[in-house]
């Protein structure tokens, strides 16, 4: 039985001793380890509690509440009854902004469009940091720290400042580039409607690009660098070890930057709405979807049918990022 004692025989100095039997359940010993143990975990979950709490608070204040209260103001609408010398009241609506959403070709030829833009502008973007990501961690690149910082330096910028930097390279007269092409035979309109999400989309690129080449390249950093040397000494090449090494073990990382540049894609907005000004014939109130609900808001006042695009283009991105996700994880360990 479990705490039995058990006599021994007496030592042949004539002193007797006795000691608990040791059993299968571990007796009393373990029953007392046990409560060190909680106490341990709830030390451990409550510092971890601690850790999370700021970031917790921030995303409700910044993501869960407004979004909330999207949806909220998604199912209203502003009835004016009368000839409008009546005060507006806002009556529920259901479903009825969205059915708009829906209706409405504007929005559906800005989600179009943006769709496209991702579809060029994402690999174009994602294989050029990849490029530079590789570039630096070889051995034939001197001067890492130098360009890690020139690669960083345009996300540093701000995206309305950049934008207005390249809008004066696009502008004819006074651009280099337009200069260049003329000399070249060449005319070519960066704000005309043919040219203008290239524009648009060289500046994302220039923007993002390095941002994305530093996260590929500390994952790369983050590889054992004795898988590289057993690959040479196998007789691999460098763009052996890059192709069937590197790239593959960059998986996630690349799943990551991808999954960032569709929410980005699809939240296109300072760019063009710098550039509207010198190319408003090509780029219009709803050339893109958050433009479209920045002009239902504060354009035509209406907030409800706004916050019903901001929820669409919010369930829209979720979407279209999770089905990326599992697109891109589908088959790895």
């Amino acid at each position: 039985m479990t705490g039995q004692v058990e006599s021994t025989p007496a030592s042949p100095a004539g002193h007797g001793r006795s000691r608990p039997t040791s059993t299968a359940g571990g007796g009393r010993p373990a029953a007392g380890r046990r409560p060190a143990r909680s106490k341990l975990a709830r030390r451990r979950n409550r510092t971890a509690g601690l850790l999370l709490a700021p970031f917790a608070v921030l995303f409700l204040a910044v993501f869960v509440v407004p979004i909330g209260y999207a949806v909220y103001q998604s199912l209203f609408r502003v009835q004016r009854s009368g000839l409008g010398l009546e005060p507006p009241e806002t009556v529920f609506a259901g479903l009825d902004n969205y059915t708009r959403v829906f209706a409405d070709n504007s929005f559906l030829t800005s989600v179009g469009r943006v769709v496209l833009f991702g579809l060029v502008q994402v690999p174009v973007m994602l294989g050029l940091a990849l490029l530079l990501a590789l570039l630096l961690d070889s051995r034939v690149v001197r001067l890492g720290r130098f360009f890690r910082l020139t690669y960083f330096l345009p996300f540093a910028i701000p995206g309305v400042i950049a934008a207005v930097l390249w809008s004066f390279l696009y502008v004819p007269g006074i651009s280099p580039l337009v200069e260049l092409g003329e000399k070249a035979g060449a005319e070519v309109d960066f704000f005309s409607a043919d040219m203008i999400l290239f524009s648009i989309g060289n500046i994302v690129t220039w923007s993002w690009t390095g941002y994305n080449a530093l996260i590929l390249y500390t994952a790369l950093r983050s590889i054992p660098r004795e898988l590289f040397e057993a690959a040479e000494v196998d007789g691999c090449s460098g763009f052996r070890i890059a192709w069937h090494i590197k790239i593959p073990l960059l998986r996630p990382a690349l799943t990551l930057t991808g999954v960032f540049s569709i929410i980005g894609t699809l939240q296109l907005f300072g760019e063009p709405m710098v550039l509207r000004p010198m190319a408003s014939a090509a780029i219009s109130n709803s050339y893109t979807p958050v433009m479209l609900s920045y002009q239902a808001a504060f354009g035509l006042n209406d907030y409800n049918f706004a916050a019903a695009i901001g929820v669409v283009l919010a369930l829209s991105t979720f979407v279209l990022s999770y089905g990326f996700l599992r697109l891109s994880t589908r088959g790895s360990s």
